[in-house]
């Protein structure tokens, strides 16, 4: 995957990369492949399991450490036209032991380290650095730069946001009486590639199929009356990534839901939007999810919503801030994430309703606007 964004954006991430890492005591980070390494560089590289690391010293200049057999994948991305240096290895030399002396450090005291760097290159690092040697994730202390997006990145969430919109509107003429769930997701499929470059899930969930909230599609049959969750996203642009949930009824008449359904999803959908409403700087992740859980337990369902309230997304579809009990994370202008409560009856049916929102000085955008009620 090519990058549409100016390489001065990517120099800038990497400036501030390394100033997060001076202002936060780190010798450096080591950076492995996946969505950080594509934020500061563009590059999608996958090496397996030979080791690939962005090294970014405190002071000085960053380095690529890559199998040689991969320099080639360099070129589609903005790594040529970067203040990088690019440093190949062959099979036998010591991958690690590069990325270390790329640190350009005398004696380690603490260190940043990506989020895809597996225990098989993370323990020979550590090995190298010595045992009094502080590990942290990188994401956990960069949470400005890793966890809140930048303009560019909200444009392009926004993209993903009405493309996605876009398939959900076409979704109440696929869901047909006599048609499978398989034959309503290869139809699925087919318009969210129009949309997208790739598609990353389908859910079709109809009937007892929807209280599994990660039940995929089946041979099952929709029937008019049936309650089928439509869960989907792809990814778009630079990279980005579009999820959204809607509750569909087939034959499209709310009226024919059982009515302790239909109870319930007014329920749900008021606690959705309360959650929605809620999101603003300053108030924690953990606070927007028992917004939601409050409300569906105070209607008496708690029981049935089984799952956190959202995940954040951009480069990954799940990511930091996970909007969950425990997570104390405050919420900044530019994080953008999923609220998605769901209730989930085993056996009978469930229902979800999911947008994307990104925080913003006073509350937040919300980046899917498809309408949320059963239909």
């Amino acid at each position: 995957m090519s990058t549409n964004f100016p390489s001065q954006v990517y120099a800038e991430r990497l400036l501030h990369a390394q100033e997060g890492a001076r202002a936060a005591g780190l010798d450096g980070l080591i950076i492995g492949t996946g969505a950080e390494l594509a934020y500061l560089t563009g590059s999608w590289i996958s090496t397996h399991e030979r080791l690939t690391a962005l090294v970014i010293p405190a002071q000085g200049t960053a380095s690529i450490i890559l199998p040689a057999v991969d320099r080639g994948d360099l070129a589609l991305s903005a790594v040529p036209d970067l203040d990088i240096t690019v440093q190949g290895w062959v099979d036998g030399e010591d991958a690690h032991e590069l990325a270390v002396q790329a640190l350009r450090a005398s004696e380690f005291k603490a260190l940043g380290i990506g989020s895809s760097i597996t225990a098989d290159h993370l323990i020979p690092i550590q090995n190298l650095v010595g045992s009094s040697c502080r590990m942290e994730l990188a994401v956990q202390v960069l949470k400005e730069l890793f966890v809140s997006k930048d303009e560019a990145e909200i444009d392009q969430l926004r993209g993903a946001g009405a493309a996605i919109d876009r398939v959900h509107a076409k979704v109440p003429a696929l869901l047909q009486d006599g048609r499978s769930e398989a034959e309503v997701a290869e139809q699925l499929n087919a318009l969210i590639l129009e949309e997208h470059t790739a598609v990353d899930f389908i859910i079709v969930g109809s009937g007892p199929n929807g209280a599994n909230p990660h039940h995929s599609f089946s041979d099952r049959v929709l029937r008019n009356g049936d309650i089928v969750v439509v869960d989907i996203g792809g990814t778009f642009g630079t990279g980005y990534h579009s999820d959204c949930t809607r509750t569909y009824i087939v034959g499209g008449n709310p009226e024919a839901a059982d009515p302790e359904f239909s109870k319930f999803y007014e329920v749900l959908y008021e606690a959705q939007l309360a959650a929605v409403a809620h999101v603003r700087p300053g108030v924690t992740a953990e606070s927007v999810d028992a917004v939601a859980r409050d409300h569906i337990a105070a209607a008496g369902y708690g029981e049935y919503f089984i799952h956190r309230t959202g995940h954040g997304i951009g480069l990954s579809t799940h990511e930091e801030p996970f909007i969950m009990a425990g997570n104390t994370l405050v919420l900044e202008a530019g994080m953008a994430f999923s609220i998605e409560p769901g209730i989930y009856i085993e056996g009978i049916h469930g229902a979800r309703i999911e947008d994307i929102v990104v925080v913003t000085e006073n509350g937040c955008e919300t980046l899917n606007n498809q309408p949320k009620e059963l239909r």
